[in-house]
């Protein structure tokens, strides 16, 4: 891996870190406005959980999870990648993350996992990201185990 390489890689595993500690609440109140450092300023979030994906602008996308966040209605929320294959070509990445989530909605414990992609840019002011989109596991679409190879061809999932 060059240094270049090896450089950005670095940095777009700094830049996803930092975008899921962004909504951790287990320390108070998580500060949703450093997503503007994270992004390119017309980034763009894409929720597909449902029969039709939720498109937000990055305004759009933390009002409602300020408000969750801080309500006392998500408690205990945090959020982790659990394993990622990244792609960087020049001044261009993809990225797709594995990740779980967990917390307490109206009191109530869950535990999600699912899958979002990032797009990066490396801008004069170094990387940012494009775009995130994700979904999760939920009756009939289920994330299966996974060997190295299977990372670069892309996420299996079992539809039912």
């Amino acid at each position: 891996m060059s240094t270049d390489h090896a450089d950005a890689k670095a940095e777009i595993d700094r830049l996803t870190n930092s975008f899921f500690a962004l909504f951790s609440n287990h320390d108070g109140a998580p500060d949703l406005d450093r997503i503007f450092d994270l992004f390119v300023p017309n980034g763009l979030i894409a929720k597909c959980t449902g029969p039709d994906p939720e498109i937000s602008t990055l305004h759009e996308f933390i009002a409602p999870r300020q408000e969750l966040l801080t309500n006392g209605s998500l408690t205990d929320f945090s959020e982790s990648e659990t394993s990622e294959h990244t792609h960087v070509f020049g001044n261009i990445a993809q990225r797709v993350s594995r990740y779980q989530k967990s917390g307490r909605l109206d009191g109530i414990p869950f535990s999600v996992r699912g899958v979002k992609t990032f797009q990066f840019l490396r801008t004069r002011t170094g990387w940012r990201i494009l775009s995130m989109t994700w979904d999760d596991e939920r009756d009939g679409l289920a994330i299966t185990e996974l060997s190295q190879s299977d990372w670069r061809v892309g996420i299996r999932c079992r539809q039912s």
